[in-house]
């Protein structure tokens, strides 16, 4: 029998497999209604652009995930009320903090027999940004931890940190997939290690994760409509590689 023509696919975890940039939009319009209380009157646009200013800058510090983002919302609310946000209200960001961190996880359309599916012939690994503790629990809540061999939960995702991964495990980049819907994070990073890459665009995603793909990059890259397509395309990538 031919060698499949890979070692290995990873998974990132949120908008890929499970919903979550929503829960982060529900969490700024949570925060829209306590600047509201507090005597802010502010736009959307106006609002959207001091969190993201902030959770950029604060990316360094805190890392991804919902511990960094309720800290960066602390913070715009101690700027933008001058200090004179409350204590009461800044417990209902705790108590905000604390919904994201255990809310219900539902995962994608098709999401869960095309895992099944590729896990009975790959091993699978979820590579995922955040906190390591909200991220495996996440997994586990999922009901598809059995389907994962492995499991990275990493503060960036650049070139060198898929290199280290694959070079842990002993795999060759070239023959490595990552499906995710992040461009910036799942796709370039990936590409320039010389993985494959599969980009599965989310209805909802965070804006620093927006970035374009140069036309050189073309190779080993493919794009798919809905994650139950990734099943398909790896099957028709395993002939081309097998029939060269």
């Amino acid at each position: 029998m031919a060698r499949r023509p890979f070692d290995l696919i990873a998974f990132d975890g949120d908008d890929t497999l499970w919903h979550n940039e929503r829960s982060f939009q529900q969490g700024r319009a949570r925060f829209a209604r306590l600047l509201g209380e507090a005597g802010v009157s502010i736009s959307d646009r106006d609002l959207d652009a001091a969190v993201n200013r902030i959770e950029v800058g604060n990316l360094e510090y805190y890392g991804y995930g919902v511990s960094s983002f309720v800290l960066s919302l602390i913070e715009v609310a101690i700027e933008l009320t001058d200090g004179r946000v409350t204590g009461r209200q800044l417990h209902g960001l705790i108590e905000l903090a604390k919904h994201m961190l255990t809310e219900e996880i539902e995962l994608l359309p098709g999401v869960r027999e095309a895992v099944a599916t590729l896990a009975a012939t790959y091993p699978l690994m979820l590579i995922t940004k955040g906190d390591l503790l909200h991220q495996t629990s996440k997994l586990d809540r999922s009901g598809l931890r059995e389907s994962f061999r492995h499991v990275e939960v990493v503060s960036e995702k650049t070139t060198a940190v898929y290199a280290r991964i694959l070079s842990r495990h002993g795999i060759e980049p070239v023959r490595f997939v990552m499906v995710g819907n992040s461009m910036r994070s799942d796709v370039l990073p990936v590409l320039e290690a010389g993985g494959w890459a599969a980009h599965v665009p989310a209805e909802r995603s965070w804006a620093h994760e927006h970035a374009e793909l140069p036309p050189r990059e073309r190779r080993r890259y493919f794009e798919l409509p809905a994650l139950d397509r990734v099943v398909d395309i790896i099957e028709q990538i395993e002939i081309v590689l097998t029939s060269s």
